[in-house]
C-alpha cells in the first residue's frame, strides 16, 4: 500500500495558506498547517513531515530563522522556500541555511509540483546511493565516510595526506569511534589498494596463539599444528596490515613486533626460515599508550615504532552534528536489512538521540537504531523504541536484582548481561567498565554460552 506523504504547509497568509492546503491535498498530500515560524518549529519537533515549505517573511519568527532551527535538529529534511519579493540575496541566505530550494510567488504550480516530487526524491535517492555503497564492500573512501563536523573534516584531511605515504599509522580513539574504517580508508587509498588488506584484533585472541597468528607457524610446531600455516604478515605481503587493540599485546609479544617493525623480517614458529616482508602497519588502541608506558605496560620504543604519524577519532559525544546523518544511514540500512518500511524519526527520537552520551559511540548509535528497527511498529521510529536501549541508572556497577545465596557465577553472569546492555553491545566498552581486558570478557562470553 502506498504511503501518503506529508507537508508542512507554513504561511501567515491565510488565503494563500487555504489555496495550498487545496492544491496539495489534491495532488494526493496529507498536509498540515502553520501560521508563523515559531508555530513550524513546534510542529517540526512534534511530528515527522516528509517536505516543509514555508514562506520567507513572517512577522514573529521568519523562514529563515524557522528553517535555521529546524535544520538544527533534523537536518535531513528537505524545505522548500517561498517568497514575494524575489530577492537574490534571501535565496542565496536560504540556500546556505540548508533549503532544497527557494520559489517566487505567486507560484508556478507545475514548476511547484515539481519542485515537492524532485526533493523527496532527491531524499530517497541519498539513502538509497549510501546503502548501495554499503553494500559493494568494504572499501572505503572519503566519500563514504559520514559526517560533516569539523573535528571530523580535519581527520579527513590528515587521513587524506598520510594515506599515500608509507607511513606507520597510529589511530587512536575510544571503542566503537570507528577506528578500523579510519584504516580501511587509508589502505584503500594508499598505492598498496589493490593488495590485501589483513585485519587483526590482538584482544579476541589467546595470547599464546598470537605468536602463531601473526608469523605462522611450520608443521609440529606445537600440539596440533598438523600443517604449515602462513601468518598475518605474509598474508597482507604487499598491502596493509591493521592491528587493532595493540595495547592488548603482552611484553613479551612487543619486543618481537618491535623486531619485525625494524627488521622487516619474520619466522614462522617451530622455523628457522627468515622471511622477508613488504607490510604497511596500521595499528590502533583506545588506551592512552604514554600512560601504559608509565604504568610499564607498554614498550617506549615500540610506541615511537608506532608514532610515525596518530590520527585521533574523536568520539561521537564531540561531534554531535553528525548523529542525524550516521542514524539516518543507519536506519536505511536496517529497515533494508529486516524487509520493513520506516521513513524517519520522530522529532523526540532524533532529539533523544542528539543528547544521549554515546559512551559506545557510532557503534553504540548503529546497535540503538538496529534494535529500533526491530522493534518499530509504525512508519517511524520513536522515543519509546529508542528508550528501551538505555535504562536509565543502569552502570557496570548496577547490583543483579538476585536473592542472598545466588551463586558467583550466576552474580557474574548478570552483570555481564547488564554491563553488556548499558554499553550497547560494545564488548570493548563493556570491559572496561568491568574492568577486565577485551580477552578475559571474551573468555567469560564463551563459559557461559553467550557467544
Amino acid at each position: 500500500m502506498k504511503t501518503i506523504k506529508s507537508i508542512l504547509v507554513v504561511d501567515d497568509d491565510l488565503a494563500h495558506r487555504t489555496m495550498l492546503r487545496t492544491l496539495l491535498s489534491g495532488w494526493g498530500y496529507a498536509i498540515v498547517e502553520a501560521d508563523d515560524g515559531g508555530s513550524a518549529i513546534e510542529a517540526a519537533r512534534s511530528r515527522p513531515f516528509d517536505l516543509i515549505l514555508m514562506d520567507i517573511r513572517m512577522i514573529k519568527v521568519s523562514g529563515l530563522e524557522a528553517l535555521a532551527e529546524i535544520k538544527a535538529f533534523n537536518p535531513a529534511i528537505p524545505i522548500v522556500i517561498m517568497t514575494a519579493y524575489g530577492s537574490i540575496d534571501a535565496a542565496v541566505e536560504a540556500m546556505k541555511k540548508g533549503a532544497y530550494d527557494f520559489l517566487e510567488k505567486p507560484l508556478n504550480f507545475d514548476k511547484l509540483h515539481l519542485t515537492l516530487e524532485r526533493a523527496m526524491e532527491n531524499f530517497r535517492l541519498k539513502m538509497e546511493n549510501r546503502l548501495l555503497k554499503e553494500s559493494l564492500g568494504d572499501r572505503f573512501d572519503r566519500r563514504n565516510m559520514i559526517g560533516s563536523s569539523a573535528a571530523m573534516a580535519r581527520l579527513l584531511d590528515t587521513a587524506a595526506q598520510v594515506a599515500p605515504s608509507e607511513a606507520t599509522v597510529l589511530v587512536t580513539g575510544e571503542s566503537g569511534t570507528g577506528k578500523e574504517m579510519i584504516a580501511g580508508l587509508i589502505h584503500f587509498n594508499s598505492l598498496r589498494k589493490e593488495r590485501p588488506f589483513i585485519k587483526f584484533n590482538c584482544a579476541a585472541i589467546a595470547e599464546t596463539l598470537i605468536e602463531s597468528e601473526l608469523f605462522g607457524h611450520e608443521k609440529g610446531a606445537f600440539t596440533g599444528a598438523d600443517r604449515r600455516k602462513e601468518g598475518k604478515f605474509r598474508q597482507a605481503d604487499g598491502g596493509s596490515l591493521f592491528l587493532d587493540e595493540v595495547s592488548e599485546m603482552s611484553l613479551g609479544m612487543q619486543v618481537k613486533l618491535l623486531r619485525v617493525l625494524q627488521e622487516r623480517e619474520i619466522t614462522r614458529v617451530g622455523g628457522e626460515e627468515v622471511i622477508t616482508i613488504d607490510v604497511r602497519l596500521i595499528a590502533a588502541t583506545n588506551r592512552d599508550l604514554q600512560r601504559e608506558i608509565a604504568a610499564g605496560r607498554f614498550r617506549e620504543d615500540l610506541f615511537y615504532r608506532l608514532n610515525v604519524v596518530t590520527l585521533h577519532v574523536p568520539p561521537l559525544r564531540e561531534r554531535s552534528e553528525d548523529i542525524p546523518l550516521l542514524a539516518q544511514d543507519f536506519l536505511i540500512r536496517f529497515t533494508e536489512k529486516n524487509r520493513k518500511t520506516i521513513r524517519g524519526f520522530t522529532p523526540q527520537a532524533m532529539d533523544r538521540l542528539l543528547h544521549h552520551p554515546w559512551p559506545g559511540n557510532v557503534r553504540e548509535l548503529m546497535n540503538a537504531v538496529e534494535r529500533g528497527v526491530v522493534l518499530s511498529r509504525g512508519d517511524y521510529l520513536d522515543e519509546a523504541e529508542l528508550a528501551l536501549l538505555f535504562p536509565e541508572g543502569l552502570t557496570a556497577t548496577t547490583p543483579a536484582a538476585l536473592q542472598n545465596g545466588t551463586g558467583l557465577e550466576t552474580v557474574e553472569r548478570e552483570t555481564i548481561i547488564r554491563t553488556l546492555a548499558a554499553a550497547g553491545g560494545n564488548k570493548s566498552e563493556a570491559a572496561r567498565r568491568l574492568g577486565i581486558t577485551r580477552r578475559t570478557l571474551h573468555q567469560k562470553l564463551k563459559k557461559y554460552g553467550m557467544m
